[in-house]
């Protein structure tokens, strides 16, 4: 049964451009469907999460990554009575805007874009969604409804001033009230993002050989979870053991948010989404003593896996890549593709050119970089 405060599809504030409504999926379910149909979720597979996506199989990437974020959304927005399409739909959407190889990618063009108007990647998703998907005939982007829109971009709580141009220039004709929190079902999907990559990124972690599962063993919250493996299965195979303590990690996470969330949806008791909006603080959150430990697992990451000596020399040739192609492109715009050149020339200064060659460069796959750079910069780097 779906909660008072629960975002409704029959009341949606709607789409930018009115279309007529499917006989067979809300709104929401639709939103769900264009995103995951959209070729920039499928350019995900082949984008960092951690590890360049060539460096190994079973490693993430942003596709295997986004799915499980939706898994989770999906499971606490059904207790908690929400409306689990558009949960889902904000989670397969939340990481749409990465540039290739992840946060570095990021960094490379925020400093890049910096005489520009920036580069924000939750903006980038605004963009691509509204803007740079160009497959229906009616309009750009893909028409999303008014609460999915919010929900990316408003994931990780209200946008503070200056906002990124990128979502700026959407907001202007579209309000997305960016000065409150957004719906419930937002909210679960970024804390489902949290619970994804704290999990995941300890597995690939230990692929990797980063670090040791005892060295896990020794950290709070997944202390008790060995502890509880050991005690029921003793002598347990190596991979099985650190398997199933991980896995109860993860349940343990999930189980904290909904208890967490449960404990102040009764305290607020909001008898409608608008109020959850209006609360002044996220709902969906973990408690306390559970955040506080996660900061030290982060901490953790941090230093043995997202600044190892190996990531950090990745993350410096990738960089290169990066910054070699943003100027060349700026410099030549006819090694663009013809579908962008057209752009170009509707190109009113510098700032629009820049731009454009963002839009192009942030959405690269990871391998497609690396030929393009090798191709056209020719410096081989050995990635």
């Amino acid at each position: 049964m779906q909660a008072i405060f629960a975002a409704d599809p029959e009341r949606s504030r709607g789409r930018l451009h009115a279309e007529e409504e499917s006989a067979h999926r809300s709104c929401f379910q639709r939103d769900r469907d264009r995103i995951i149909h959209a070729s920039a979720f499928r350019r995900l597979k082949h984008k960092t999460q951690v590890f360049i996506e060539h460096e190994g199989d079973y490693f993430r990437t942003r596709l295997t990554h986004s799915i499980e974020v939706g898994q989770v959304a999906r499971t606490i927005a059904g207790v908690l009575g929400l409306n689990i399409a558009l949960t889902e739909a904000v989670a397969l959407a939340h990481d749409l805007g990465h540039p290739p190889f992840g946060h570095t990618g990021e960094d490379a063009l925020e400093r890049l874009m910096a005489p520009y108007g920036g580069f924000d990647h939750n903006a980038q998703a605004i963009r691509i969604v509204t803007s740079l998907e160009r497959h229906y005939a009616e309009f750009d982007g893909l028409n999303l409804t008014w609460e999915t829109l919010e929900g990316i971009a408003k994931h990780n709580g209200p946008v503070s001033e200056p906002i990124p141009y990128a979502l700026a220039d959407y907001n202007l004709r579209h309000d997305l009230e960016l000065h409150t929190h957004a719906s419930a079902e937002a909210q679960v999907a970024a804390l489902a993002d949290d619970i994804a990559y704290n999990n995941h990124d300890l597995h690939d972690g230990l692929r990797a050989e980063l670090f040791s599962t005892d060295e896990l063993a020794e950290l709070p919250l997944l202390q008790g979870c060995f502890a509880r493996v050991d005690a029921l299965y003793p002598g347990l195979n190596y991979y099985r053991r650190r398997h199933e303590a991980l896995r109860r990690f993860f349940g343990l996470l999930v189980e904290d948010v909904i208890a967490e969330a449960r404990q102040r949806l009764a305290a607020l008791d909001p008898q409608s989404a608008a109020e959850v909006r209006m609360a002044g603080a996220p709902i969906i959150r973990f408690s306390q003593p559970v955040w506080h430990d996660l900061q030290v697992i982060r901490d953790f990451l941090f230093h043995r896996m997202y600044r190892a000596p190996g990531v950090v020399e990745m993350r410096a040739k990738v960089t290169q890549v990066v910054e070699g192609l943003f100027p060349l492109f700026m410099e030549r715009t006819d090694l663009l593709p013809k579908q962008w050149r057209k752009d170009v020339e509707d190109a009113r200064d510098e700032t629009a050119l820049a731009r454009i060659v963002l839009d192009y460069i942030a959405g690269m796959t990871d391998r497609f970089a690396i030929q393009e750079h090798e191709r056209l910069v020719g410096d081989h780097l050995e990635i």
